[in-house]
């Protein structure tokens, strides 16, 4: 019984890390967009970014994508509201990693989608996971509401809404 107690607080810690790890670098990744922190471009900048892929009005694009980033990280970094983070994280870094880096293939070396696939597959496996004794959602007792269908559902329209951003794409036509 004392090895299961021991399991289940380095679950808890283990979880506890790779959420904040996770969770406060995809923030700080947003802010870098949004507000120009941490060495970012700022907002005026990443809109012009998203207006040369297709994504108008740029500016538009950028601040909800920004906002998704730092609100995905937060949730992720807190525990709270099981699958919601994870799914918005899944969801920006689809865009991310067709949008921008999909063209260059797998490797962040050559700005491959190396990055973003390992933000939403770990945003995908914290939320089929769960987020741990050490989070907000189980000190509110919010835990025991999500279930598997649940999280699989909201993984899923999470996915679906990066599609659709996609599908929002108006790239230009070549000269």
């Amino acid at each position: 019984m004392q090895n299961l107690v021991l399991n289940v607080a380095q679950l808890g810690a283990g979880l506890l890390i790779g959420r904040l790890v996770l969770g406060l670098l995809m923030a700080a990744h947003g802010a870098q967009k949004l507000f120009g922190w941490f060495g970012g471009h700022g907002l005026a900048a990443t809109g012009g970014f998203f207006d040369t892929m297709g994504f108008r009005p740029g500016r538009l694009f950028a601040t909800l994508a920004s906002a998704t980033e730092i609100a995905s990280g937060l949730l992720v970094a807190l525990g709270f509201l099981g699958p919601i983070g994870p799914a918005l994280m899944v969801a920006v870094m689809i865009v991310a990693a067709v949008s921008v880096h999909g063209k260059n293939g797998l490797f962040a070396a050559a700005n491959g989608f190396e990055v973003p696939l390992l933000y939403g597959a770990g945003a995908a496996a914290l939320a089929l996971t769960g987020f741990g004794a050490y989070s907000l959602d189980a000190v509110l007792g919010l835990q025991a509401h999500v279930t598997p269908a649940l999280t699989v559902g909201v993984l899923a329209i999470g996915a679906i809404g990066g599609v659709a951003n996609l599908l929002a794409r108006r790239p230009q036509a070549a000269a």
